[in-house]
Order: structure tokens, then C-alpha cells, then sequence
């Protein structure tokens, strides 16, 4: 749209816009506000205020060592999922062979089906073929996980790249390497990235393949505060919590500097 809106339907979106942000942002600053509480069991409102439990989960062994886990766990998720989802894209925009719409399909079927059941059939498949080295299995899971999401973002980037600006290029002498560094590549940048927080996301926070996969050596984060929530009824969950969601935040303002917020996610 070129102009604001205004009048009583301006109103209105506002409004509508307004409680569905509050609706999501709501759960969010309860934690984060629970995680600030000086008692020893969660209530809101608190009781008082004190930073005393982010201390206390900080110091705790085991949250760390799975938040550094599932740090990494994601980064290298992230990284293979590039390296595979853009040369598929590629293929898939680029190609010319047959089976092309279904090859499309299969790498997508993932967004699909649901996470559970496919943790599951990954926990058999690795089962049948005797792989038990577990850091491998959960990267390979979360791979599986996440690629489509940087396959799909990276197909609609190059479905809106300018052919004409390549042919340009490839006429004035660039080799194919450098039209796509100079020519192809900034025009596909917020798509890889976007695609890159997407995947960073969805492994550091991943639950339903982690849980099948992760033994007591290698945990991820999700896997710990789901066994904490089960456990424990004090503001350390809400502190943990709030963790995650501040290092989530941090991550989503890195991209927002790097490439644009708004530009990475126009899809």
C-alpha cells in the first residue's frame, strides 16, 4: 500500500494489530518477569524482586554445558543446512531433468509432517543401521529438520532474480563464479539469511527430534527445561526460559543488522 490508512478502518487495524501483539507478547513478559521473583516457588505477581535465580542458573553445570551444546549443535546445523539447501535450491529453480516438481516436493515434505513422528522414524533408521555416535545423529536429524526452511527461502529468492542482470554480466566477460558473487548472491542474501535464522532457530529450540535422539552426556537446552519443568515448581525454569528467549532475541537483531529485518523476512 503507497498511503497510511485512515478513518475508522485505521482504527480498527490498529486495535486488532494491538491485541494480537499483546496476545503473543503476553506469555513472553509474564516469564520473564516470573524469572525475577525472590521466592522459592512461581507466583505472580512476585513477591519481590531479585536477580539472585539467574545467578543460581548460571552457575548450574547442566544448563550450561546444554546451552553450549545446543549453541553449537545449531551453528553446525545452520552451516550444513546451507551448504545442502542452497545448491538444492539451485537445482530446483535452475535444473532442466524430470521429477524436478517431485524432487521439490521431497526436500519440502518436511515443513509437513510432524516433527514428532519424524524424530521417531530418524530414531529407528539410526537404530537399524547401528549408528550410535548421538552428536552425529542430532546433527543429522536437525538438518533434516531445518533445510527446507533455507530451501525455501533461497527458491523464492532466486525466482525474483533479474536473469537479464546475469545475462548482462556473463556478455561483459564475468565467469560464472563471479556472476554469482557480484550479480546473483546480493540478490539472494536475505534469503539465505532468513532461511539461516530460521534454521538456527528451530534447532536451538527443538524439542521432538532432541528428545528421541540426546542421551545424559549430550543434552540439548529444550531437553533440560522440559525435565526441569517436570521436577521443579521455582522461578529457575522462568530464569532459564528467559534466557533462551533473550539469546533468540539477540540472534533475530544480529540478522537485523547484518541484512535488514525487514528485508531478510520479504519473501
Amino acid at each position: 500500500m503507497s498511503g497510511k490508512l485512515t478513518g475508522t478502518s485505521a482504527v480498527m487495524l490498529y486495535l486488532v494489530t494491538a491485541g494480537m501483539m499483546a496476545f503473543v507478547l503476553c506469555p513472553i513478559v509474564l516469564i520473564v518477569i516470573i524469572s525475577f521473583s525472590d521466592g522459592y516457588f512461581v507466583s505472580f505477581p512476585p513477591t519481590g524482586f531479585t536477580t539472585s535465580w539467574y545467578v543460581s542458573v548460571l552457575q548450574n553445570p547442566e544448563f550450561t554445558g546444554a546451552l553450549l551444546f545446543s549453541f553449537v549443535l545449531a551453528v553446525g546445523t545452520t552451516l550444513l543446512s546451507l551448504l545442502l539447501g542452497v545448491p538444492a535450491a539451485f537445482a530446483i529453480v535452475r535444473g532442466n531433468f524430470p521429477g524436478r516438481a517431485l524432487c521439490k516436493g521431497l526436500l519440502l515434505s518436511p515443513l509437513i509432517f510432524p516433527v514428532l513422528i519424524t524424530g521417531l522414524a530418524l530414531l529407528q533408521l539410526f537404530s537399524s543401521y547401528g549408528w550410535s555416535t548421538v552428536k552425529l545423529n542430532l546433527l543429522i536429524a536437525h538438518t533434516v529438520v531445518t533445510s527446507p526452511y533455507v530451501i525455501r527461502t533461497v527458491l523464492t529468492s532466486l525466482e525474483l532474480v533479474n536473469p537479464s542482470l546475469e545475462e548482462a554480466a556473463r556478455t561483459l566477460g564475468a565467469t560464472r563464479w563471479q556472476t554469482f558473487r557480484r550479480v546473483i548472491f546480493p540478490q539472494i542474501a536475505p534469503g539465505i539469511a532468513s532461511g539461516a535464522i530460521f534454521c538456527f532457530m528451530v534447532s536451538f529450540d527443538n524439542y521432538p527430534v532432541s528428545m528421541w535422539l540426546a542421551d545424559s552426556a549430550n543434552t540439548p537446552v529444550p531437553v533440560v527445561l522440559y525435565r526441569q519443568i517436570g521436577t521443579v515448581f521455582d522461578p529457575s525454569v522462568a530464569t532459564m526460559s528467559s534466557i533462551i528467549i533473550g539469546l533468540s532475541a539477540v540472534v533475530v537483531l544480529a540478522l537485523d543488522r547484518m541484512v535488514g529485518l525487514r528485508r531478510a523476512m520479504a519473501m
